[in-house]
């Protein structure tokens, strides 16, 4: 019996097609109607009513259309081996049953297409001809019915019947799922844990078709996961249940444990993480306004569950992969990239939290290193990504990483991380050993692409990621030397890493202790033999693609022993220039500085060797290999001195003034120097340019101390260091006048400055008139007091030396008395005519007093305080031209001197009116007016007073000093900018209140006029400092565009709405610039 049942099903599914299985399923799709007309109907009746009538008419089309025959046959042929249950007294779930029978025959049916098509050879004629496409295929109407179809299923047979925190709520998604919530009838047969397993089963049964499967895990995954999870690992109260009332057994569950690992491997892995992710769910939370909570925080079997699969994820080959793509494909950037590539990319928030991720080692781990050793790979692997858009991205996590890692972990960072990145560059030092397999001529060690991708991988951990951590700087300490040398190799032609290179080594050489940082520049410039550096047999040689590649140099033939010497020779002159020329960037942390001052005292060495001594030993008892030795020792010496020579030159001629940054630097500048000419003494071999030089440095001290650097008590402090050497100075030199100078220069830097004679005088001024020969004073003063700036610590002054002559001063001085005199007799006549009766004589009188106060006139200046009370005195008169006048001179007088008049005018302005007439009140406005105006961008200092006083004017009794308030307002906010602040929703506020509720109309115009003025003086601006309250005052023109009874009010809301129009269009669409780059290459 069983033979003959398997022969009639294949019997039925040769017969059965596609066509007709879509066609039933749009059936059970097609939207009908309630059948009543009355208005009463809800909608879970209509979709009650619906589901039922698309049940029956399938029921009849199976029944009466002799063409559905075979279809029927086939649904009961799978119903009746099916072992869920089918009927119930739900009628979403008898929907939802017919339609997995329905799915289960699309598939079978599909499957014995795809089994009995056989594709014929191709015609070797037609090689262009497309291959047949088969049977099974289905249309992209035919995908749009089944994603219809599943969303159904989903919709009515898994979503209602997850427990709150798994999934996304089904209420919460579309307005249809809310309804299909509520008409779900849980009490009826069979159980929803049933239900669910029963979906779940068949949907994972429909997805083994790989067409179907797409269609299956592209959209619904997340639901499927989420039941599969409630299903297999959801704690029951199995105490209570007896065997028999239990819903699902406990092979079910292991089923469905075993089903979610296996879908969790098939489907895209980012997919499976981006899930995941949302499953977990986030922090729970709050509840605001009344609101319900949109969705319940996961229960704590779930979050752990995630946890543990997410850590699955990472652990599997290309994980880390899969979880960056799963959260930033996720936050919208899209799966290559996408639109919001850029956003995502510096989006440090969201680069954090993966770092964290990666860094933190997961419970399934067996320890930090067994974790770290897997992942490490990948992370370095993300650093190179040739999609553009994507790999901005991933190298911004991969970087964020690194340095969390490096953070957290340095020693397994050191290992699994720096070490890999750093292999090349250490494959080639001096301190390597190299296989003798590779020590053959024209070996490439280091080929071009691995040579690129470690500096490349440098730049962006180190330089992008500058975290000066102490692991990721003293990982690159050894291999500096190979670093200098790659930079000079690239200084000889085009490369594109010399530009990282540069940035490497200055990141580096800023972050060094200055010791470590000195004592690499002396490896660079050959000084220190002891620091790493490249390989004596390695050399760096141009790849064919353009880039660099280290190999081991060519034996050298007797013949081109010279040429060897010249490129030695020519090489290590090149790497003291471009030496200098990366000092020259290192000027400003005071890099430079110190290492010019470790080169004189270098220079201060060589001037004092005594070289005699070891030419005068005997060397009879010496053997050839000692005496070999000794030799080699000279020859270092000199080269050692000669580099030290050249090192000085350079850095002389390269540096500028700002060489140093502070007093210290110049103190042991003046140190190095007179410790040579000591040493110089000690040796008899003074010269003309040893006495120049001290001289130099000497009068450099004294012009410090003469006043061109204000200095502290801890200055003198440094200054103290030179007193052994100064005193040494004047006891040992022969020249009589540095001997004084010396001695005097002991005695002013003891005494701080107290005590200072003539001849440090006439020191520093022939110092500085060595610097200036033609006598420019303020010139030197402004140009050449700049290099101690820096000195003083940000407090110089730069005074004219006490020095210069009395006689320069006094023609000036007694011009400045003349001019003076002049003044006062003019100002006591301006004085007593601001009170003269006739009015035109009392406003000439106030304009003059303006106008002195405009040219900052010094006498009418110390009389501040009586001009203002002139000037307020004459606000009171009536006359326009008196008043007027007088407005312009406190307002010109404020503009000087704001901290002093501006709190009276706003007490002033603020007061009843009681103590001022509102006449005197508009015309203190006037003037608060002007002096915002006047004051510009300074404004922002006196935000607060200014804002206070003008919205306690807008709810002044008087509606002409209400409209006088919201008309300074709008100067004030039209200035302020992003100033305006939080202030911003009280200003706002008051503009709206007064608009709708004021019932002056002259006071409703202001309030909108000063919208207008906010809107055009913040222009592009507006959409950054206004976007809290945009959308107000846009329903606030409307309402006054439509409501407003005044012609004026409407037109300036016209006029806003214009301005805001403006505002947004460019906002929206910024004009196009065409624009071409062009990039000249290094």
């Amino acid at each position: 019996m069983a033979a003959i049942s398997h022969a009639a099903c294949s019997r039925v599914l040769e017969k059965c097609g596609l066509e007709q299985i879509l066609e039933a399923l749009k059936l059970l799709l097609s939207p009908g109607g309630s059948g009543s007309n009355s208005l009463q109907i809800t909608k879970h009746d209509v979709l009650l009513a619906t589901l039922k009538s698309n049940l029956s008419a399938l029921e009849d089309k199976f029944l009466k259309d002799p063409h559905w025959k075979i279809l029927k046959l086939l649904r009961d042929e799978i119903a009746n081996k099916a072992e869920w249950p089918q009927d119930s007294m739900d009628v979403t779930w008898h929907f939802t049953s017919q339609t997995l029978l329905l799915l289960l025959c699309l598939k079978e049916t599909m499957l014995r297409l795809a089994a009995d098509f056989n594709p014929g050879k191709p015609n070797p004629k037609t090689p262009e001809t497309a291959p047949a496409l088969s049977p099974d295929t289905l249309s992209v109407s035919q995908q749009k019915t089944v994603q219809s179809v599943l969303q159904f299923v989903v919709t009515l047979g898994v979503c209602p019947y997850l427990v709150p925190g798994v999934g996304v709520p089904l209420r919460y998604r579309t307005e249809f799922g809310a309804v299909v919530q509520d008409v779900v009838c849980l009490s009826a047969a069979p159980s929803a844990a049933r239900r669910l397993y029963t979906s779940c089963r068949v949907l994972l049964s429909v997805a083994q078709h790989a067409s179907l499967g797409s269609l299956v895990f592209c959209r619904h995954f997340g639901d499927i996961a989420a039941g599969l999870c409630q299903l297999g690992f959801c704690p029951s109260k199995r105490s209570l249940l007896s065997p028999e009332e239990e819903v699902l057994t406990e092979e079910e569950r292991a089923l469905s444990r075993k089903a979610l690992r296996d879908i969790l491997d098939q489907v895209y892995q980012p997919l499976a993480v981006r899930e995941l992710l949302i499953l977990q769910g986030g922090p729970p939370q709050s509840c605001s306004e009344g609101k319900m909570q949109v969705r319940c925080r996961a229960p704590a079997w779930l979050r752990r569950l995630c946890g543990q699969l997410l850590s699955e994820r990472l652990m599997r080959p290309s994980g880390v992969q899969a979880v960056v793509r799963g959260i930033l494909e996720g936050a919208g950037a899209g799966a290559a990239g996408g639109s919001d590539a850029e956003a995502t990319a510096a989006d440090w928030k969201k680069c954090d939290l993966i770092a964290k991720i990666l860094a933190s080692c997961p419970q399934q781990s067996l320890s930090p290193e067994d974790y770290y050793r897997d992942i490490c790979p990948q992370i370095l692997d993300l650093f190179h990504f040739q999609d553009k858009l994507a790999a901005r991205q991933f190298q911004r996590v991969a970087t964020t990483t690194f340095v969390t890692m490096s953070r957290e972990q340095p020693q397994l960072a050191a290992k699994y991380l720096l070490q890999p990145v750093l292999a090349p560059l250490h494959r080639c030092l001096n301190t390597a050993e190299i296989p003798e397999s590779d020590v053959v001529p024209g070996t490439i060690l280091v080929t071009e692409e691995q040579l690129s991708r470690c500096i490349e991988d440098i730049y962006k951990v180190y330089v992008v990621g500058n975290e000066p951590l102490s692991v990721l700087v003293d990982s690159l300490l050894p291999v500096l030397g190979v670093l200098f040398s790659l930079y000079c190799f690239t200084k000889q032609s085009v490369s594109h890493i010399r530009s990282l290179c540069q940035e490497i080594l200055l990141w580096i050489l800023g972050r060094l202790e200055r010791k470590k940082a000195i004592a690499s520049l002396k490896g660079f410039a050959g000084l220190d033999r002891s620091v790493p550096s490249l390989h004596s047999l390695c050399h760096f040689r141009a790849a064919t693609q353009g880039g660099i590649m280290i190999a081991i140099k060519e034996a050298v033939c007797d013949e081109d022993e010279d040429e060897a010497l010249y490129q030695k020779v020519s090489s290590e002159q090149c790497r003291v220039e471009h030496l200098g020329g990366l000092l020259s960037h290192c000027q400003e942390c005071g890099l430079a500085g110190d290492f010019f001052i470790f080169c004189l005292k270098e220079l201060t060495h060589v001037a004092v060797e005594d070289e005699t001594e070891l030419k005068m030993k005997s060397f009879s008892n010496k053997s050839l290999l000692e005496l070999e030795q000794h030799q080699t020792l000279l020859v270092e010496g000199q080269e050692r001195k000669l580099v030290v020579l050249q090192l000085v030159a350079l850095l002389c001629e390269r540096m500028s003034e700002q060489i140093f940054t502070n007093i210290t630097q110049v103190v042991d500048f003046v140190a190095a120097t007179l410790q040579r000419a000591c040493a110089s003494l000690a040796h008899q071999a003074e010269s003309t340019v040893e006495s120049q030089t001290l001289s130099m440095s000497m009068g450099l001290v004294a012009v410090m101390l003469g006043g061109a650097v204000q200095l502290k008590s801890s200055d003198f402090a440094v200054l103290k260091q030179l007193l052994p050497l100064l005193e040494k100075v004047s006891n040992t030199y022969p020249d009589p006048v540095i001997q004084e100078l010396a001695a005097d220069l002991r005695i002013t830097i003891s005494t701080h400055g107290a005590f200072s004679t003539e001849a440090v005088s006439v020191a520093a001024q022939s110092t500085l008139n060595k610097r200036d020969p033609e006598g420019k004073r303020e010139e030197q003063q402004q140009t050449g007091y700049e290099r101690y700036s820096d000195v003083s610590h940000g407090h110089l002054e730069p005074q004219q030396s006490y020095v210069a002559s009395h006689e320069v001063r006094e023609p000036s001085t007694t011009a400045n008395q003349k001019s003076g005199s002049e003044t006062t007799e003019e100002l006591q006549e301006a004085l007593l005519s601001a009170y003269d009766p006739q009015i035109p004589t009392r406003a000439a009188a106030l304009r003059t007093l303006s106008r002195w106060i405009e040219q900052r006139e010094a006498k009418v200046l110390d009389m501040q305080e009586k001009l203002l009370k002139i000037f307020l005195e004459n606000l009171e008169h009536e006359d326009t031209f008196v008043y007027l006048s007088a407005i312009q001179g406190v307002a010109l007088l404020s503009d000087l001197y704001p901290e002093k008049i501006l709190p009276g005018l706003l007490a002033q302005y603020d007061s009843s009116k009681d103590r001022h007439t509102p006449e005197t009140r508009m015309k203190v406005g006037e003037i608060l007016m002007r002096i915002v105006r006047a004051l510009g961008d300074m404004v922002s200092k006196y935000r607060e007073p200014l804002i206070h006083t003008f919205l306690r004017g807008a709810r002044d009794p008087d509606s002409a000093h209400r409209a006088s308030s919201l008309s300074n307002l709008g100067e004030l906010c039209q200035r302020l900018d992003f100033m305006l602040g939080s202030v911003v929703h009280e200003v706002t506020a008051c503009l709206i209140a007064v608009a709708k509720t004021d019932h002056e109309v002259q006071v409703r115009r202001a309030a909108i006029h000063v919208i207008v003025l906010l809107l055009r003086g913040l222009s592009q601006k507006a959409t950054e400092v206004l976007r809290d309250v945009l959308k107000d005052l846009y329903h606030l023109l409307k309402h006054v565009l439509c409501l407003e009874p005044d012609d004026v009010a409407r037109l300036h809301a016209q006029l806003a709405l214009e301005e805001l129009d403006e505002i947004m269009r460019n906002f929206l669409f910024p004009p196009q610039k065409l624009e071409k780059k062009i990039t000249v290459l290094p």
